[in-house]
């Protein structure tokens, strides 16, 4: 794989890729291909190298652009997508364009021009799981994970979105011979992550002087990863990975969102109790568990962040060590927060 392209390469979990590729891969070219929405940043890809790293500003609903491009590619790694629930809430027609139509467009062009693709989708797909109270004990639904088996039950915009996406992947992998894998993984945490997210937005509240907020109780289970942990697992599939396998990517990070911002408060030396409740977001999913078995067993892989606080620290340290980063859009993102009661 020489000629890599990445969508959404300037985007959080697209950019972390984009530079584990340039820190692993030295012989494998990356045209990054993003339409440099607000989540999408030039300072992201900023520092690595011109002669391996190009950046193409446009859309992937771009059907002439996209087969420009593909048409020189040997695979296309698919991160490009509207992905914020609040957002899809508010106005959906982005995601039905973006991770609908946009994941249309470049799987037509890699069918033309028999390209590997993979892409890059969520375990928002499958819905949620019953609470449990005693992680990682056994309280009810202790036991239950998603699984590449599980069925798909979406319930905002976002997550019927990257549904959709899915099959759509794994339609033309049947109908038209696509090279294509899909990974689902749980929720990234680490560097370039947009400060309207949780974990960033909770320590750049923080660093602001502004008091966190918890949507409802804050027992909602998330299941954490850390960024750099997803980049090597989605190399790892490409590489390796069956065609049309799906993989689910997950490092038993089980942890709900009041123990996580609790940590936050605690490592940045503030009181764990220093925060306020608002209220809970519409169809707010209650638990998230990535069963990662077969991507551990069949293609080797193994996460390196096991340590939830270390990988959180690692992230506050970025975070504060980066605030020109950020700093200009914090007053922007907590007003519109603000004007629905976040």
């Amino acid at each position: 794989m020489k000629n890599l392209i990445v969508t959404g390469g300037a985007g959080f979990i697209g950019s972390n890729f984009v530079h584990y590729i340039v820190e692993n891969h030295p012989e494998v070219h990356v045209t990054v291909l993003d339409k440099l929405t607000y989540a999408g940043n030039r300072a992201n890809l900023a520092g690595l190298p011109e002669d391996r790293v190009e950046l193409v500003v446009g859309d992937i609903c771009d059907a002439p652009l996209v087969d420009k491009l593909v048409r020189k590619a040997d695979a296309v790694v698919h991160y490009a997508a509207e992905s914020h629930n609040d957002n899809s809430l508010i106005d959906p027609s982005p995601f039905i364009q973006t991770n609908i139509v946009g994941t249309y467009t470049l799987i037509q062009a890699c069918r033309k021009y028999d390209v590997r693709f993979h892409h890059v989708s969520t375990d928002e797909v499958y819905g949620d799981l019953p609470l449990r109270e005693d992680l990682p004990g056994h309280g009810e639904g202790a036991g239950e994970k998603f699984t590449p088996d599980s069925p798909y039950r979406p319930s905002s915009p976002y997550s019927s979105s990257k549904a959709s996406s899915d099959l759509l992947v794994r339609a033309w992998v049947r109908s038209f011979g696509l090279k294509a894998t899909i990974s689902n993984c749980s929720n990234n945490y680490g560097p370039y992550q947009h400060i309207e997210k949780f974990i960033p937005r909770q320590i750049t509240n923080i660093l602001s002087g502004i008091r966190p907020k918890l949507y409802g109780s804050g027992k909602n289970v998330r299941d954490w990863i850390h960024t750099n942990d997803h980049s090597r697992a989605v190399w790892t599939i490409l590489t390796k990975g069956k065609i049309g396998e799906t993989y689910l990517i997950g490092a038993d990070g089980e942890k709900d969102n009041k123990t996580v911002l609790e940590i936050i408060l605690k490592l940045m030396g503030q009181s764990e109790d220093a925060y306020d409740h608002v209220k809970d977001r519409p169809g707010h999913d209650l638990r998230y568990a990535i069963d990662s078995t077969k991507l551990r067993t069949e293609l080797g892989w193994q996460p390196e962040f096991t340590d939830f606080e270390k990988g959180l620290q690692h992230t506050i340290d970025w975070y504060q060590q980066h605030e020109d980063w950020w700093k200009a859009e914090k007053a922007e993102v907590e007003a519109k927060y603000a004007k629905n009661g976040q």
